[in-house]
């Protein structure tokens, strides 16, 4: 499968003054840019930002940023699932994980995290690809938000909606393993029958185990 990537910017008007939404954006420009030091949800900021310069070299992989000048205030990848999880294991070339999304706590509240959601899908491409997003409850800065689990993934669903990305059921285990925990998905319009019958049986890995 050959991996197309066109770029999209929105430039979006938020009370603390306006950022660019962009992407996907190549390595060599992300090396450039300065990684805010409030990005720190996965890991410490050199990390992280060197962790996404990978990402985007990726064939697959897709970053879409959030840029206040020139520092990357928030940011959502795009990559094949780890080959640890359980959606790796059909090796599906047109299946792509929004692995990881973060924005600044300044920029919270605005509607930056949807926007990057939005930008990110409008890549004719995407049509192409089943996006799927895991979302873990201890992931989420209930501390930070004040919200609880509910509260914040109610918070999440309607973020990844504004993407496209809908709620799926699946029997995957560490998504069973807490009722707050889901499996959201898009389903892009030109994906096969069978790509969606491949995708319905990750789903649902564990239903003659028991």
């Amino acid at each position: 499968m050959i991996h197309k990537k066109a770029y999209n910017a929105v430039e979006l008007e938020t009370k603390h003054g306006n950022v660019v939404i962009e992407g996907p954006i190549l390595s060599e420009e992300i090396a450039k840019l300065e990684f805010h030091e409030d990005l720190v949800a996965f890991r410490v900021p050199d990390a992280q930002h060197r962790a996404i310069i990978e990402i985007a070299k990726l064939p697959e992989g897709r970053i879409i940023i959030v840029r206040d000048q020139q520092t990357i205030v928030g940011y959502c990848t795009f990559l094949h699932p780890d080959p640890l999880e359980t959606w790796s294991k059909g090796n599906m070339e047109n299946l792509i994980e929004l692995g990881a999304i973060e924005v600044i706590p300044k920029y919270r509240g605005t509607g930056v995290g949807k926007t990057l959601l939005r930008v990110s899908m409008m890549d004719d491409a995407m049509e192409d690809y089943i996006t799927i997003t895991t979302e873990y409850y201890w992931h989420w800065d209930l501390k930070g938000t004040g919200l609880n689990v509910w509260e914040y993934r109610k918070v999440m669903e309607k973020m990844m909606q504004a993407g496209g990305l809908k709620y799926f059921a699946t029997d995957d285990p560490e998504i069973s393993s807490h009722p707050a925990n889901c499996l959201m998905a898009k389903i892009g319009n030109r994906v096969d029958n069978d790509s969606i019958q491949q995708f319905d049986q990750l789903r649902f890995m564990n239903r003659f185990m028991y």
